[in-house]
């Protein structure tokens, strides 16, 4: 009696979406268009601050098809390029996305994450998706084939949903993998981040003053991000044990001093003011060892979150969105097809963190930063590489051939330079290194 109860307790719906991010509101929408009941729960109450806020272009096509274009544009400042700086070269390197394979994707946008994500999750409400903020996922039981019950709890208490389909998309919190035991440190990548917004930050003039700035230092590499309002987002991506040196220093003064150990950063900041409190992401990369069940899938950073040296995060996250509710619908509409369908999901989703990640694995390597500083267009891959930086790796866009090619002339550099890349090797190996320390993994 107890039990059946319960169940008539129950909400019910088709897709149950745990986030409303990125990825759980690219999804949620897609899927009630096509005639779906869609539940979102997200634990915040939006508007509320992130990190990630640096946007690629092959963004652009997606707002169109969800109809929230306009409204990112309002609240977006003009991203044409990214610009490199190394404490090894006298000059800075700029990749504008105008030079890319396909000229038809110029520029992207750098975004407030809580302006912009309550635009998403608000555009998902008006295709009538059932938005839940505030509401926490507290448990789930994976009842049959076609049944999910998600346990959650929100300011009245104790909520349930039963469901056909469940969608992860919890962001760091990773939700299932963490109940499955499946979620990983990466053992390619291992890096924390530190990170504030200033104002007053210097920035480019005319059409760069929108540039995403990346500068390598000693430990690592920082992120520049100018915002709308006089907004800039600063970040310290560095390695284990480099965090381990924080020691008894505040986040704040321990931010301030590696800004100080980078030289260029450190004078366009001259001025700056701090405007937000500082915060740290320790572990800051990991992998889950699935990204699908048969009535359940993780997108975006549920899954798996890599570097954000170029910014791929919400691109990868969105498109999750996308091709998650392309293998939803032919699961729910004809169960057969669902293997397949489920098949094509996960190669997809490992598509865009590999292509990206070949990059950032390497991306400190001293060859591969002579690559990035003095870029060649032979057998066009200059315009392939800006292609990737650009997003566009899931399109018809031909740029394969070119970046086999960059990858070969990569390959072969290291071969005459044995010395050099084995010192880069060797470099890389101590910075990914595990250190025990809370003040790496708990920051």
């Amino acid at each position: 009696m107890e039990t059946q109860a319960r169940e008539k307790m129950r909400s019910q719906c088709d897709v149950l979406v745990i986030g409303g991010g990125p990825a759980g509101s690219t999804v949620a929408p897609l899927l009630a268009e096509k005639g779906y009941k869609v539940v979102v729960l997200d634990k915040a109450r939006h508007p509320r601050f992130h990190i990630g806020e640096s946007l690629l272009p092959a963004n652009l096509p997606l707002f169109e098809r969800l109809g929230v274009a306009e409204e990112v544009r309002e609240l977006g400042m003009v991203k044409r390029g990214a610009e490199f700086v190394s404490p090894c070269h006298e000059h800075t390197q700029v990749f504008e996305f105008a030079d890319a394979w396909d000229k038809s994707m110029p520029y992207a946008y750098q975004v407030p994450r809580a302006e912009f994500d309550t635009v998403l999750l608000q555009n998902a409400a008006r295709k009538g998706v059932e938005v839940h903020e505030g509401c926490k996922a507290t448990g789930v039981e994976f009842v049959s084939d076609d049944c999910v019950v998600v346990q959650a709890e929100d300011e009245e208490g104790p909520r349930e949903w039963q469901a056909r389909f469940l969608v992860d998309a919890s962001g760091r919190d990773t939700f299932l993998s963490n109940r499955f035991r499946i979620k990983h440190r990466n053992p390619k990548h291992n890096s924390s981040a530190i990170y504030a917004h200033f104002q007053g930050a210097v920035r480019h003039e005319g059409m760069a003053e929108g540039h995403i700035t990346i500068f390598w230092f000693e430990h690592g590499w920082f992120w520049f991000i100018p915002m709308m309002n006089d907004v800039t987002s600063i970040g310290m991506v560095t390695w284990p044990y480099y965090m381990k040196t924080k020691g008894e220093r505040s986040l704040e003064q321990f931010l301030m001093d590696g800004i100080a150990m980078c030289g260029p950063l450190s004078e366009r900041l001259k001025m700056a003011t701090r405007v937000t409190e500082v915060e740290a992401t320790g572990n800051f990369s990991y992998v889950s060892e699935h990204n699908h069940g048969r009535n359940y899938m993780l997108l975006g950073d549920a899954y798996a979150f890599i570097d954000p040296v170029f910014s791929s995060g919400v691109w990868l996250a969105m498109n999750s969105g996308v091709i998650g509710a392309e293998a939803i619908d032919a699961c729910l509409q004809d169960p057969a097809r669902a293997k397949a369908a489920l098949k094509q999901f996960d190669r997809q989703m490992r598509h865009g963190p590999k292509e990206f990640s070949w990059f950032i694995y390497r991306v400190t390597n001293p060859i591969m930063r002579d690559f990035f500083m003095y870029p060649k267009n032979i057998f066009r891959v200059k315009e392939a590489l800006l292609s990737v930086l650009a997003g566009d790796i899931f399109g018809k866009t031909p740029i394969w051939r070119s970046i086999w090619v960059f990858k070969f002339l990569y390959y072969f550099a290291n071969l005459i330079q044995p010395k050099r890349a084995f010192m880069g090797w060797k470099r890389r190996r101590f910075n990914i290194r595990k250190v025990d320390d809370p003040a790496v993994y708990n920051a």
